[in-house]
């Protein structure tokens, strides 16, 4: 009777620490991932014609999965529309929170404010976006596997 009720409790205590370290894991990722979106979400915020194809670089490098994919498939047709319109844009995220948490994938809710100008008009127009990022860890980086303007 006391060995099943030892068994019992070192049962218990095994479970309480492995969600204990589940939890654990989990704010860890939604701290990381939740600077690494924002950090992410400056940078596509921010670009100038001049500079675009390091800025599109940049954004390469920080994606993953179908967002990486449908931005290398429409980045010509894009560079061609920033560079002809002089178009650039200068943003800050103004406010951030992480909807969801696992220890590989994290969801990232961001309020980003931009200033876009243009050869056409040089006068900053002001955009208020809301994006839902989704971050994955891919071999130990942070990485955006989709951007959602909601």
């Amino acid at each position: 009777m006391a060995a099943a009720a030892l068994v019992v409790a070192l049962t218990g205590a095994g479970y309480l620490g492995w969600t204990e370290y589940q939890r654990h894991q989990a704010d860890v990722a939604a701290a990381q991932a939740f600077d690494a979106a924002q950090k992410y979400a400056f940078r596509l915020a921010n670009f100038d014609a001049d500079t675009i194809d390091q800025h599109f670089a940049d954004v390469e490098s920080g994606s993953t999965g179908e967002f990486q994919g449908r931005h290398v498939k429409s980045r010509d047709r894009l560079r061609r529309l920033l560079v002809d319109n002089q178009i650039t844009t200068r943003g800050t995220v103004v406010e951030a929170a992480v909807k969801s948490a696992s220890p590989n994938k994290v969801v990232v809710l961001m309020l980003v404010d931009q200033a876009v100008t243009s050869a056409a008009s040089p006068d900053p127009q002001i955009d208020h976006s809301r994006i839902r990022m989704t971050m994955e860890k891919v071999d130990g980086r942070w990485l955006a596997s989709e951007v959602e303007l909601t």
